[in-house]
């Protein structure tokens, strides 16, 4: 069983990148921001820390985090809405669904790989947010 100072740090771990990831949309006002991004994550995270308990007590690991996965698929569905001819939201639930993996990494003891994650997802927001206004400019 992990103890209370480990658990803690992967929670924390999870938290810390949902908040991040969260704030970036939050500050370009999208549908989806930091207490939900934060949510995911840490929600990601416990079921993962679950599941990692339930595995010493002959449990499979994979059962949880494959829930996890359809649970926040689904979840994501709720933020993309069609309006007319445009399609809203891809963007956000994408992001949502890469913080709910983000979580699953931090629950699994994989922190540097989180925080690694963590950047390339905000390199993504924020980078190719300007290839895509200048492609989106050109037609």
């Amino acid at each position: 069983m992990l103890e209370l100072q480990e658990f803690f740090t992967r929670l924390m771990m999870a938290l810390f990148a949902g908040f991040i990831i969260g704030f970036e949309r939050q500050w370009n006002h999208k549908s989806a921001g930091l207490r939900t991004h934060a949510l995911v994550s840490v929600g990601s995270a416990l079921f993962v820390l679950l599941s990692l308990f339930l595995a010493r007590e002959n449990g499979d690991v994979t059962r949880i985090v494959g829930q996890v996965v359809t649970g926040v698929g689904f979840l994501c569905g709720g933020i993309i809405f069609k309006e007319g001819l445009n399609v809203h939201g891809l963007t956000t639930s994408a992001t949502v669904w890469c913080s709910s993996a983000i979580g699953c990494l931090a629950a699994a003891g994989l922190i540097r790989e989180a925080i690694l994650a963590t950047a390339i997802i905000l390199g993504i927001n924020f980078g190719l947010k300007f290839i895509d206004n200048w492609l989106s400019e050109r037609i």
